[in-house]
């Protein structure tokens, strides 16, 4: 379905990076997994194989940092066809509740997860306008769509940080603004808003969660990485600029 597309993700240690690494060598393509967790990385390739993945322990958040991953992929693929921005960087003090916000970490986690988001679009597109095609794929969430769920974190040491849904509705936006911007260069971005992924949440949580769902509730990572290769996949090479929503319902 990929046919040796060569596909950029960063964050590829993490949950949906990684299970997108594993849905995209599964369809023919191949992966360069960026991370800052060559531990991680490493166990993620000897499960793929080093002939279709290949790791590189690097900064996504930075202009500098981006440049090193394209020339990499370049060097060790010879081509660099799409890319899934899946980072993401927090600070000490992420997760804490609206009224505890302190300003350097607040600052820190808008710079480095959206401001980190603008400028490796910068550095990918540039690349891709120079050899005169990309997909760019971007991950937002539904906290991005819409208000948290309040009800659901009550009785729990869980929050929604507000910064959470800045960054994630931003995310949004710039893949709109980039679709748009990128006319006439054959390079496509979009974005996907995933529902919650399971990652030992407390019972009380889940079930709520759940009841908000039409049938799973919390997803796993690897239910959401079938619509990544459909927007990688040519059968999706006229969709720009959206969002698609996988959340079971929850935004209903």
């Amino acid at each position: 379905m990929l046919a040796k597309q060569v596909t950029l993700i960063t964050g590829a240690a993490g949950r949906i990076g990684a299970a997108a690494a594993r849905a995209i060598v599964a369809a023919g393509g191949r992966v360069a997994l960026a991370d800052i967790d060559a531990d991680r990385l490493g166990e993620l390739q000897s499960d793929l194989g080093a002939e279709d993945a290949h790791t590189l322990v690097g900064d996504a958040t930075t202009a500098a940092g981006t440049d090193t991953l394209i020339a990499q992929t370049l060097e060790h693929f010879g081509q660099l066809d799409a890319a899934i921005h899946a980072a993401y960087p927090r600070s000490k003090g992420w997760g804490r509740r609206f009224e505890d916000l302190q300003e350097p970490e607040l600052n820190q986690d808008l710079a480095r997860q959206l401001g980190g988001a603008i400028l490796f679009s910068q550095r990918l597109i540039a690349q891709f306008k120079q050899q005169g095609h990309g997909n760019l794929i971007h991950v937002s969430s539904i906290q991005g769509i819409a208000a948290p769920k309040f009800k659901h974190y009550q009785g729990t040491e869980m929050t929604s940080p507000i910064e959470y849904s800045a960054i994630k509705a931003g995310i949004i936006a710039i893949t709109r603004y980039l679709a748009k911007s990128c006319k006439g260069h054959n390079i496509r971005v979009n974005c996907i808003s995933p529902g919650g992924i399971l990652d030992n949440q407390p019972a009380n949580f889940l079930e709520r969660y759940r009841a908000d769902c039409n049938d799973k509730g919390m997803l796993d990572a690897a239910d959401v990485a079938g619509t990544l290769v459909f927007l990688l996949s040519e059968q999706s090479r006229y969709i720009t600029g959206q969002t698609i929503v996988v959340d079971d319902g929850w935004s209903l």
